[in-house]
């Protein structure tokens, strides 16, 4: 007798998304594992969104309208209430999952104490059309906190969570973020939990004008600054070190886009004990123009 697939909860929230969403809405559809269910987490959409998801007569959806617009994360934690599957899956509207995603993720929970699965992706701009792999180095597994302090590489889009040992830590995501919600929780899971990569891309993440704005990156910025001073007390030196670099980085390339070469140039000089390298020159003086084209991602 086959055994019977275990069930896999898929939270999509929405908040009109009508542009992308037929075809997040069919990379789920298409997947070859098939005991799924999808939460599709209604933000108040203003949109045809309903339309759309109606129009796919998809099976197992469970669609929630929210009482209210909420945050991304608060509508995320109320989505997670609804979920009935053993494992969790996040989409948002404008993704794409390969179809081959939850198959082949799932089998490596079976080692005890692996909370997290998640995996490469694929980085499309939708204005240019290039495309390229979000990790093109060598990842750990195992206990990766250390490794995420150095080098923060969790998409969301591309794990998969196990609910019981969720639930055992009483983790979930903080509603005052806007941004870096995502990096919060799964930094805070790695401190206790194993977690398992696939080096094979299992999901697209689009790059396009509205997740690409100045001011969802100076938000960004914001609240690592804020995240960073109230977890001061409890990071170790040398992590905090390593991720206030990290936010001077950060802070060096939002004012090389969104500045002249003056302000570019001051800040770089105030903080050049943890700029200066051959590389942050070479984007301090290169015309913005063409460091654009070869920075599309960021």
């Amino acid at each position: 007798m086959k055994k019977r697939q275990k069930l896999v909860s898929i939270i999509l929230n929405c908040y009109n998304g009508e542009k992308y969403l037929k075809d997040s809405l069919l990379s789920i559809k298409n997947q070859t594992y098939k005991n799924w269910e999808l939460i599709f987490w209604d933000n108040r959409s203003s949109d045809n969104s309903k339309k759309i998801l109606k129009s796919l007569k998809m099976k197992n959806v469970r669609y929630f309208l929210s009482k209210k617009h909420t945050s991304l994360y608060k509508a995320r934690n109320l989505a997670l209430k609804k979920a009935k599957g053993e494992f969790i899956g996040f989409i948002d509207a404008d993704d794409m999952w390969q179809k081959n995603k939850i198959k082949n993720q799932i089998d490596f929970f079976k080692e005890k104490n692996t909370a997290v699965v998640y995996g490469n992706s694929i980085l499309k701009n939708e204005n240019n059309n290039q495309s390229k792999k979000f990790i093109n180095y060598n990842v750990n597994s195992g206990f990766i906190y250390k490794d995420l302090i150095k080098n923060y590489n969790v998409g969301i889009l591309t794990a998969l969570i196990n609910k019981s040992l969720l639930k055992k830590s009483k983790i979930t995501f903080q509603n005052k973020y806007n941004i870096i919600g995502d990096f919060d929780f799964f930094l805070r899971l790695s401190k206790i939990y194993k977690f398992k990569y696939v080096a094979k891309p299992v999901a697209t993440y689009r790059i396009h004008k509205n997740n690409l704005s100045s001011q969802k990156k100076d938000l960004q910025i914001k609240e690592f600054e804020i995240w960073l001073k109230n977890n001061k007390k409890i990071l170790e030196f040398e992590d905090y070190n390593t991720l206030n670099i990290r936010l001077k980085k950060l802070q060096f390339i939002y004012k090389k886009f969104s500045s002249n070469f003056f302000i570019s140039f001051i800040f770089f000089l105030s903080s050049v004990d943890k700029l200066f390298s051959l590389k942050n020159l070479l984007i301090l003086f290169m015309p913005k123009n063409v460091l654009k084209k070869i920075m599309w991602f960021v």
